[in-house]
């Protein structure tokens, strides 16, 4: 202990007892240290912080509360904001679990005063197509600009009064997790058309991310706090690896994920243990939600990340120091991707992880490799009069002429499987690939998909006449 006077009330590691007093100090230590050492959060600067109800996300906006409180010595200097994504309707909850939740968070978040939002999956099928866009990513913190918005904060640094702060509480801006029927039996059958409980998870991470990005973008959110702990993101990292997301590792589990430019991911609780974010919540009376999710109930082996996380938390009670070295792994984890690919166009993002397509490789790879075998052993004999009508279809316009009154069938159809692999990276397709029919997905994103689709057909008609960036160069110097 280090205050060596009080009594020890907790054991955390192997010579590692603390009292009450010393532990609160350590915890609050440690989320101060992750922000102060990483400086990507500006003074001033609005910050929404992605609540799910649990201990971890839930200790996450306690000290939040602490930093920004008065007697805090050393006050944080960003504005922040809550938003609950109530995905009850892709996980079975009925009507009244998801309304019965819901209040006891509001609850939670109205004690804060801060801005919070309550959104329904639901209304990713009422999203844009601009969420799947990357954004302009804001100029690197660590430039001597960071230090310039600390001295312009201290110099225009004003204490809010007791009216302003009501003022400020009575203005909250609060999303009403309402939906349509319409909406709910869209989600409903989106998630019932995929076979296996490890697609419909990975469908529910992209979908809960594209619906925070964009209330992040539409009340001018410049970065999101998750609540992901260590414990979390070993199982996170060893599941993304089976799951062939291994190219994106370090985005998925380092500090900050700038995939999507103009909007930062931050986890500031990746140093802190399950066990660590237990005792803290029991001890100091942290007020959380049990909310049930789509592995609740399952046994071990119902899904890839289901059974990931039986696998370290089982080995973890034998080898204590196991998720601490998986762990430390992921920090020494770096993209391959350099700096410039992060404003690169759309189309050289995958489709709904918005990551960077680890699929344009050469064909002495693993993943060509992967992509012949799938193709032979898909490949079966046919009778070739059967052919013949496949055949005339797929030549139905090459006159030039359509072959209806409102053009060519073959650019109104829905984008399928085949359609939707070219834009997607590897591990997206693998959750595509579960999937009955792509029609059930949500529109912003099948209209971001025809969008790319007719822009590199477009780009494939016209190449002939443009000039690689090589060759405009040679003639630049020879000019």
């Amino acid at each position: 202990m280090k205050c060596k006077e009080g009594t020890a009330v907790l054991i955390i590691r192997v010579n590692d007892a603390f009292c009450r007093s010393c532990f609160k100090e350590y915890f609050i230590h440690k989320f101060r240290a992750m922000l102060g050492k990483n400086r990507v959060i500006f003074p001033q600067e609005k910050v929404l912080l992605a609540v799910s109800g649990g201990t971890a996300s839930c200790s996450m906006l306690s000290q939040v509360q602490e930093g920004l409180s008065r007697e805090a010595p050393k006050k944080l200097r960003f504005v922040p904001g809550i938003i609950y994504i109530d995905d009850g309707g892709a996980c079975g909850r009925s009507a009244e679990e998801r309304q019965r939740s819901n209040a006891l968070l509001k609850s939670i978040f109205t004690e804060t005063g801060f801005t919070y939002f309550i959104v329904s999956l639901e209304q990713v099928f009422s999203l844009p197509t601009s969420v799947l866009v990357p954004g302009t990513s804001d100029p690197d913190p660590s430039n001597p600009s960071y230090k310039q918005a600390v001295d312009q904060y201290i110099k225009e640094k004003q204490t809010l009064t007791e009216e302003n702060v009501a003022s400020a509480v009575a203005q909250l801006n609060i999303e009403d997790s309402a939906y349509s029927p319409e909406h709910k039996l869209a989600l409903e059958r989106l998630f019932s058309s995929m076979k296996t409980l490890t697609a419909k998870e990975d469908m529910l991470q992209t979908l809960r991310q594209h619906l925070i990005l964009h209330i992040a973008r539409e009340n001018g959110y410049s970065k999101v706090m998750m609540g992901d702990s260590c414990s979390r993101l070993a199982v996170k990292l060893l599941s993304n690896i089976a799951l062939g997301r291994g190219a994106a590792l370090a985005s998925d589990t380092g500090f900050s994920d700038p995939r999507y430019g103009d909007v930062v991911i931050v986890r500031p609780m990746r140093d802190y243990s399950s066990k660590e974010i237990a005792f803290y919540s029991r001890m100091f009376n942290v007020p959380s939600v049990f909310i049930s999710g789509l592995d609740t109930k399952t046994h071990d082996k119902a899904s890839i990340q289901r059974l990931t996380e039986s696998f370290v938390t089982n080995l973890q009670f034998d080898f204590p120091s196991t998720v601490s070295t998986i762990y430390r792994t992921s920090e020494k984890l770096h993209t391959v991707m350099p700096p410039q690919s992060q404003t690169a166009e759309p189309a050289s993002k995958c489709l709904l992880c918005l990551c960077t397509l680890d699929t344009k490789v050469d064909k002495a790879s693993a993943f060509h490799a992967t992509l012949v075998s799938e193709q032979l052993s898909q490949i079966k004999l046919q009778d070739p009069s059967l052919d013949a009508p496949a055949q005339s279809a797929e030549q139905c316009c090459t006159e030039g002429q359509g072959c209806g009154p409102g053009g060519c069938c073959s650019s109104n159809r829905l984008p399928s499987h085949q359609d939707l692999k070219t834009l997607l990276c590897y591990s997206c397709r693998l959750t595509i690939k579960d999937m009955v029919a792509t029609n059930t997905l949500p529109p912003y994103i099948i209209t971001e998909a025809e969008k790319r689709q007719k822009r590199s057909q477009m780009k494939m008609e016209i190449s002939e006449y443009l000039l690689e960036d090589d060759e405009e160069d040679g003639g630049t110097a020879a000019l």
